[in-house]
């Protein structure tokens, strides 16, 4: 056990990629560098981390934006509870630590989006503790090294794993044998065609010698994908206005901005829109002229997939009152100024 951790520390040293979070490991660096790269790749990451640490170098910084302009700095990231949590651990760490994070590991898994991961990274390496990181590379280094095909992503892979990670723990330098786990994963151990010839772990590795590296790790089967469609209605004014809804509730891209929708379970034609009870509760059968209808857009979620379809509609008048909780009239200018999902992106960058 030793050996493979002088081995990985050695690996890690000559192998390293140079980034901020890790060149200036401040808790504040650590925490919104795994948040951002929760789900994300780090090219793409990187980015985004450096336009966040420009606008908000702190946390008491961070604390003080309102959630809309985190929302819009996250924008294109997905997974945009992340970005709520991360506006909301701000404030909490503010209030309850005076802009400090605690160095302990179970006060950090209190605070708001932050897990077993988050805060034993946190807690490693920005603080020097001796708690093991399990992300998905750390799950793939281990289920090869030990050839184990119990599946990561139920409850009895979880724990073995969690236990597994903490005994292979370098206590006495856990900053340095964490991130040497997670980027010799990210970099050598790859989930598909890993140099296995040219591993410098692999004497130690069971699934090299049983010839099962293909097959690990184990994963149950995903859920079934739901395919949602959303029949989005972009009312324009005369005057160069167009309407935007906030959305609201427990459903996905929470606190973003989208249009009006008529959400199906199949495709519906366009009179089928028109004379939907939705719409004409929205249009109150005030005239209006539907200018354009947009191919669709496809857009894929962990567990569902989106199909949209955007119908422009110039409207006479305007929409109820009874609307104005969930919709505002937004100039066509100023669209590029709210939150909102990646797909309302793509159409607003082809939209005339």
């Amino acid at each position: 056990m030793i050996e493979i951790q002088e081995t990985l520390a050695r690996w890690y040293e000559t192998h390293k990629r140079e980034l901020p979070w890790r060149s200036d490991p401040t808790p504040y660096h650590v925490w919104l560098s795994e948040i951002i790269l929760q789900q994300t790749r780090v090219n793409q990451g990187y980015d985004y981390f450096m336009r966040f640490v420009e606008r908000w170098p702190s946390l008491p910084d961070l604390a003080q934006a309102s959630e809309e302009e985190v929302l819009k700095m996250w924008q294109g990231l997905g997974y945009y509870s992340r970005a709520r949590n991360l506006h909301k651990c701000a404030r909490q760490v503010m209030e309850l630590y005076g802009g400090e994070f605690p160095s302990d590991f179970e006060r950090l898994k209190k605070l708001q989006g932050i897990g077993n991961y988050t805060a034993a990274a946190i807690a490693s390496i920005a603080f020097g503790q001796p708690h093991a990181v399990v992300d998905g590379n750390v799950y793939r280094v281990l289920s090869r090294l030990y050839d184990i095909d119990t599946p990561i992503n139920n409850e009895k892979g979880v724990k073995l794993f969690a236990e597994l990670a903490a005994s292979l723990l370098d206590r006495e330098h856990p900053a340095i044998h964490n991130q040497a786990m997670m980027e010799f994963g990210a970099l050598h151990c790859v989930p598909k065609n890993p140099d296995c010839l040219q591993c410098p772990l692999q004497s130690h590795c069971l699934a090299f010698a049983h010839g099962t590296v293909d097959e690990r790790p184990q994963k149950e089967k995903k859920l079934k994908i739901k395919t949602r469609y959303f029949n989005y209605l972009v009312f324009k004014t005369s005057d160069g206005g167009i309407y935007l809804r906030k959305r609201q509730g427990n459903d996905i891209w929470q606190n973003l901005y989208d249009f009006p929708c008529i959400e199906s379970e199949q495709p519906l034609t366009i009179d089928e829109i028109l004379n939907h009870e939705d719409f004409r509760n929205l249009t109150l059968d005030q005239a209006f002229v539907v200018e354009k209808i947009s191919p669709q857009y496809t857009h894929k979620l962990t567990h569902q997939t989106i199909i949209a379809t955007f119908i422009e509609i110039k409207i006479s008048g305007i929409l109820p009152k009874s609307q104005k909780n969930i919709i505002l009239l937004a100039l066509e200018n100023e669209l590029g100024t709210f939150p909102v999902p990646k797909l309302i992106d793509n159409y607003l960058n082809n939209y005339n």
